[in-house]
């Protein structure tokens, strides 16, 4: 029998990992504030700039003094609130970050993403016993409008200035006047955000989501955008039409129980000169390249929503949101495409275009 040996405990290394640990705490503890403030309304009520007591925020925001107090404390000690001699206030960045939401840079529907996942831990929890799936509709309500909330501000800063452009050809078809299918839309972003641009061309979102689509249908009316955008309950393998100018697939394709048959079908839908537009998570084909923050997100959210739900249907492929170019470049081709380059990318996406 061999003998265990007791690896030597360093201070300083210990040190450094409990001081890594009391962040994420705080941030973990925190995530839970910042949707509290943005549903009440506190970051709004702060992004004039002023500097403002708990009490005139509470005043501002109907809310009660004490836990409001106690709110901007946290946000404080964490950076996301100004503080100085018994005043709180938001700077530009921590306005443009927190209170804006149709900026760029905007982040609580990332906090409503996570906080989502928190109350689906158990179900999460029984499938890595099982092996069984968690499907998409099977999440927490927050889960769909914190992804929407998360994503858009992302698709909004570069869709239609940078990832079309850098497609062959496909800018012009829309502008002109193209026939565009949105699978996996959500609540519609991504589609109505193409639809603004391009005004002579006409949409279609899809989703297996009713709910979202539900959510989708409102966003194009109140974006008055009803007229040439639709949205219908269909998914990936089995949405109808055909002759489409371009097949759009945001962050979901990893997602997909069957990319491979999803990419099929989408093959069987498309003009002969059509072109696939998919977006994905950055990544690295290596896990040595995702050990990194952004990669920490990512395999997060791969954990919790993204390889159950693949899990949840049929084959269960479970790329997962750190895929990698090569293992998503093998599934574009395997469903039939014979070209397939990186369009363009961000520190958190690659596009890829896929033709015949």
């Amino acid at each position: 029998m061999t003998a265990m040996t007791t690896p030597t405990l360093d201070e300083a290394k210990l040190d450094e990992f409990l001081g890594r640990f009391v962040g994420d705490l705080g941030a973990a503890l925190s995530a839970a504030l910042v949707v509290i403030g943005d549903k009440l309304g506190l970051y709004r009520a702060l992004g004039d700039g002023q500097p403002v007591t708990p009490e005139e925020l509470a005043e501002r925001t109907a809310t009660d003094p004490r836990y409001v107090r106690e709110w901007l404390s946290n946000q404080a000690a964490g950076g996301y609130v100004s503080y100085a001699d018994g005043a709180f206030w938001l700077t530009a960045e921590q306005s443009f970050a927190l209170a804006q939401e149709g900026s760029p840079a905007f982040v609580p529907g990332a906090f409503q993403l996570a906080t989502s996942l928190i109350k689906d831990e158990e179900k999460i929890t029984r499938a890595f016993r099982t092996g069984a799936g968690v499907g998409w509709h099977e999440h927490h309500h927050d889960l769909f409008a914190g992804t929407e909330r998360f994503f858009r501000p992302g698709y909004a800063a570069n869709l239609v200035s940078s990832w079309i452009p850098a497609l062959g050809g496909v800018q012009a078809k829309l502008q002109t006047g193209a026939r565009v299918a949105d699978v996996g839309c959500g609540h519609g972003a991504s589609t109505i955000l193409m639809a603004e641009a391009y005004p002579r061309s006409r949409f279609v979102g899809f989703d297996y989501h009713e709910a979202s689509i539900e959510q989708a249908r409102e966003a194009a009316a109140k974006a008055g955008l009803d007229d040439r955008v639709r949205f219908e309950v269909a998914t990936a393998k089995h949405y109808p039409g055909a002759g489409y100018d371009l097949v759009a697939m945001f962050d979901c394709l990893h997602d997909m129980g069957d990319p491979v048959g999803a990419a099929a079908h989408v093959l069987g839908t498309l003009d002969s000169d059509g072109t696939w537009m998919i977006v994905e998570p950055y990544a690295g084909d290596r896990l040595e390249d995702n050990l990194n923050p952004v990669g920490r997100v990512y395999y997060g959210g791969s954990t919790l929503v993204c390889t159950p739900a693949s899990r949840a249907q049929e084959v269960g492929l479970a790329l997962g949101a750190q895929a990698g170019e090569a293992r998503l470049r093998a599934v574009v081709t395997e469903g039939g495409f014979t070209r397939v380059r990186r369009a363009a990318e961000t520190p958190f996406n690659i596009v890829l275009e896929a033709r015949r």
